[in-house]
């Protein structure tokens, strides 16, 4: 039994031993007809993994073509200077942009020292860097200026070592951006950040105004009644004494007693003695009404920029609902329950910002409701805390909205009707108070929504 031939490796494969298979002078060996077999066989069999040697060979070849054309288009179109030399220094390769940094042809530097591209200055710069990325086996950045056509070009480079499959340096990859373009980026970043810081601030005026806008209407509508009240009764008083100077201007003349009584009953003057004690009530009251409006405001614009004081969390609250519910058309009802007083440390007209944002927000939510809407205030201490929860019973916030309710802008107002930064600046202002508004988790004790915000208690106040 003759012995199946080896297939023959195209990597190792030395015609020079098919050669001395097959010897023209070669006489038949015993058996010759299954010799001659075994070589024609093992000659097909070569040649067909020559052909496959081939076809492989022209495949890597194609790949390779490829991968030169792919890197050649890289080069070409990178903006940013590449240039890749060996671990001696001999520049390599460029990118085309180097030619358009240096004024000279791509092919200039090939093969020459990677000195001789920059300036003088910089090439003790590069070559601790070459040093310091040999070293650390990582990227590293410094300025250097390449010798441009009309003088320095400086680049923000980096320098990364070129590794092998053993981890050794073999040469390295350099990459620098013109620091022109960098400073140009740099320029238009800070000019769209203060754009934005602009925008940001005027929204927050806005917002301000808006708060503003709603108060004032309140204090229109609370101002209404006490001052129509005194006004009334000035114009009641100013009858009275009309009437009373008719009297007296008789009596002066010297007018008899009979004509006294008859002018008096005429002028029905004892009644209207007993109106002018009236009157003179009805407008002090008035005008004392318009004090403690007037008071309430000065308490409500306490200047909060100051230190920290303490002062009446739940008084403060009471104030802040009571103007926002003054000047809303809803019709809601506000009560309050829990602590009737917590004595708290902060800046007090912050704090009432937020409470009338939280209120505001709450008519808001059951506006549609008309005088079936409710909203509660609570008042209560929670780990030594004080806690003020604000909940009505409108619709709710769904998941979606409640993720992104304290984003800065976000609103679910109709355009125009708010900007989306009441909630964000409520919460800044807590959180520089040392607390946290939240979104109540299960919701408010009504069945719509409920914010809360917590803040240090004033020892011994609990």
């Amino acid at each position: 039994m003759s012995k199946t031939p080896q297939k023959l490796d195209p990597e190792t494969f030395d015609p020079a031993r098919l050669a001395g298979l097959v010897r023209p002078d070669a006489a038949p060996a015993e058996g010759g007809d299954d010799v001659w077999f075994e070589v024609l066989s093992a000659v097909d069999r070569t040649c067909a993994d020559l052909v496959d040697y081939q076809e492989r060979l022209e495949r890597q070849n194609h790949e390779l073509e490829d991968l030169r054309s792919f890197l050649a288009s890289i080069l070409f179109s990178v903006s940013d200077a590449l240039i890749v030399i060996s671990r001696s220094g001999e520049v390599l390769e460029t990118s085309a942009s180097v030619a358009t940094l240096t004024g000279q042809p791509r092919g200039t530097w090939h093969g020459k020292a990677l000195a001789g591209m920059f300036e003088s200055g910089s090439i003790e710069a590069i070559d601790r860097a070459l040093g310091e990325a040999a070293n650390s086996r990582s990227p590293v950045t410094l300025e250097v200026a390449l010798k441009g056509p009309v003088g320095p070009a400086p680049l923000e480079l980096s320098i990364s070592p070129r590794l092998d499959d053993r981890k050794r340096v073999v040469g390295y990859v350099l990459t620098g951006r013109p620091l022109g373009e960098l400073r140009q980026a740099y320029s238009a970043l800070a000019a769209s950040h203060e754009a934005l810081k602009s925008t940001q601030a005027q929204l927050v005026r806005n917002e301000k105004l808006a708060s503003l806008g709603r108060l004032l209407a309140g204090v229109a509508h609370e101002l209404n009644n006490p001052i129509s009240f005194v006004y009334a009764n000035a114009h009641a008083l100013e009858r009275y004494a009309g009437k009373f100077e008719a009297y007296f201007e008789k009596l002066q003349a010297g007018a008899d007693r009979d004509e006294l009584i008859a002018l008096r009953e005429a002028l029905k003057l004892d009644r209207e003695i007993r109106n002018l004690r009236t009157a003179i009530e009805g407008a002090r009251d008035g005008a004392e009404r318009v004090r403690d409006i007037v008071e309430d405001l000065r308490r409500l614009s306490a200047e909060g920029s100051g230190e920290m004081v303490e002062f009446d969390l739940v008084d403060v609250a009471r104030i802040a609902a009571h103007w926002v519910q003054r000047g809303s058309k809803a019709g809601a009802e506000v009560m309050f329950t829990g602590l009737p007083s917590l004595a708290v440390r902060g800046r007090q007209g912050h704090i009432q910002q937020v409470v009338m944002n939280l209120v505001q927000n709450a008519i808001d939510a059951v506006s549609e409701q008309g005088e079936a809407g409710r909203i509660e205030i609570t008042a209560d201490t929670e780990d030594g805390r004080a806690c003020l929860a604000v909940s009505d019973n409108g619709p709710g916030i769904s998941e979606e909205v409640a993720q992104a309710v304290f984003d800065p802008f976000f609103t679910t107002k109709a355009v125009g009707s708010g900007t989306g930064l009441g909630l964000a600046i409520s919460n800044k202002i807590v959180e520089e108070h040392g607390g946290r508004l939240r979104l109540c988790p299960r919701g408010g004790a009504l069945g719509g929504a409920c914010f809360s915000f917590d803040l240090e208690l004033v020892e011994g106040a609990e």
